[in-house]
């Protein structure tokens, strides 16, 4: 874990994700409730501060933040709730989706989703800049009821349960998808143009994000390894199916980051660190200018060829691996360009049991691409269309990671290119 003073480094997709971020115990004050009970404005000071200190960006939307804190501490409140509430119009200044305030309730939501089950539909969501800041499907998580159910990333929620998300945040929008196994929630999508309802069966959902197989292909045998997201154990589990897949004598590898939300800083850095043995892996800048940087530790645990399936649910924590890796030259990239989101936040827990996250720096490749609202383009582009694409992840899911996949089918073809050309190289020596 990136733990630190400053609560936990993460990297989801979304202002506030409904399964993807894991997270560990955050050490909420016990006597939190009690302080709060004595000064509201204990708790709004205590948000500014952090804003104050950590906040990327160093004109805070080119507000007088000196001056916003007066007037909200001038304010007279009456019970938490006017506190809460001044608290999101002040944070809601800063014009950054990604740094937002969670109550209590909607804080132990988050720690909730982190213990790797949760009571939901298995989506990430967020508001797209690019889009005129509307709700959007990140992506939804593989094999959950928003899976199955059809939604696809970058579709738009306009409503939910018939109430308009026009002006709703995240954390709105989670309070009502949210809810207890076995009751349904409606979502109404936009989709290239068109609006469609869903009615979605809410469902324990427990998550596992690595699957990887031994794949015979034209490349030879083949590990196959599909990453759902960048949670805690998601290390742990890639390393498994790398080692397993190793004893297994595979050739080369495709690893499908399709639909992959995002997740943990260090899971990313963890993960990358198996395919590369020396290099940077990522660097992340404040808004001092100041520069951390993650390199590989010399322990990688394959030398074999390796091609990454991207797409445009592919973000943020995927982006960094992928990224990464193919600035490195140790993969060859493949499908569509990805999200576009290169912005770090710190989680932090306050003293009532409620939450902040703020957004800390943003994060550039080893060839120093800002890849925020840009994305990464693949080296090789294979399109499949929404229909292809619901065929292939819904309907026909045994094609998936098949020569029938269009773009797993192109992903072999480059492997095997990269095979011959290692062979030919270690021929001539």
């Amino acid at each position: 874990m990136v733990i630190t003073r400053n609560g936990l480094v993460v990297l989801g997709a979304t202002a506030v994700t409904l399964s993807t971020i894991a997270v560990t115990s955050l050490g909420i004050h016990s006597q939190g409730q009690a302080l709060f009970k004595e000064s509201p404005k204990e708790l709004l000071d205590e948000v500014w501060q952090i804003i104050d200190r950590q906040y990327v960006d160093g004109t805070f939307n080119n507000q007088d933040w000196q001056s916003v804190r007066r007037y909200y501490l001038s304010k007279t409140y009456n019970n938490k709730e006017d506190a809460y509430k001044s608290i999101r119009e002040m944070l809601k200044k800063l014009n950054d989706p990604y740094t937002r305030f969670m109550n209590p309730e909607e804080f132990k939501s988050l720690q909730v989703d982190t213990s790797g089950e949760l009571s939901g539909i298995g989506i990430s969501i967020g508001v797209d800049e690019k889009n005129g800041k509307k709700l959007t499907v990140i992506a939804p998580i593989e094999d959950t009821p928003a899976f199955k159910a059809g939604l696809q990333a970058k579709d738009v929620i306009v409503k939910i349960n018939g109430k308009s998300t026009e002006g709703m945040d995240t954390n709105q929008a989670v309070a009502l998808i949210r809810g207890e196994a076995g009751t349904s929630v409606n979502l109404t999508i936009l989709r290239n143009g068109q609006q469609k309802d869903f009615t979605i069966t809410r469902a324990k959902i427990e998550i596992h994000p690595v699957k990887y197989s031994q794949k015979q292909t034209p490349a030879g045998n083949t590990g196959y390894i599909r990453l759902n997201q960048f949670s805690a154990n998601a290390g742990k589990e890639m390393r498994d199916a790398i080692t397993n897949l190793e004893n297994k004598k595979v050739a080369g590898y495709v690893l499908d980051l399709r639909n992959n939300p995002g997740g943990l800083l260090f899971s990313s850095v963890e993960i990358a660190r198996m395919w590369l043995n020396n290099g940077t892996i990522v660097s992340t800048k404040d808004r001092q200018g100041e520069v951390d940087r993650e390199t590989a530790s010399g322990r990688a645990l394959t030398n074999k060829p390796l091609v990454i399936l991207v797409d445009k649910g592919s973000a943020s924590a995927s982006e960094i691996l992928s990224g990464a890796l193919q600035d490195n030259k140790r993969a060859v990239l493949v499908g569509t360009r990805t999200f576009g989101k290169g912005l770090v936040q710190s989680v932090r827990p306050l003293d009532d049991g409620s939450g902040v996250a703020v957004t800390i720096a943003k994060y550039y490749t080893p060839l120093n691409h800002d890849i925020n609202k840009r994305g990464i383009e693949p080296d090789f582009k294979v399109e499949i269309s929404d229909a292809q694409r619901q065929d292939l992840w819904l309907h026909d899911r045994d094609k998936l990671g098949t020569l029938a996949d269009p773009q797993f089918a192109k992903a072999v073809e480059v492997l095997h290119q990269e095979l011959a050309a290692k062979s030919n190289t270690s021929a001539q020596r």
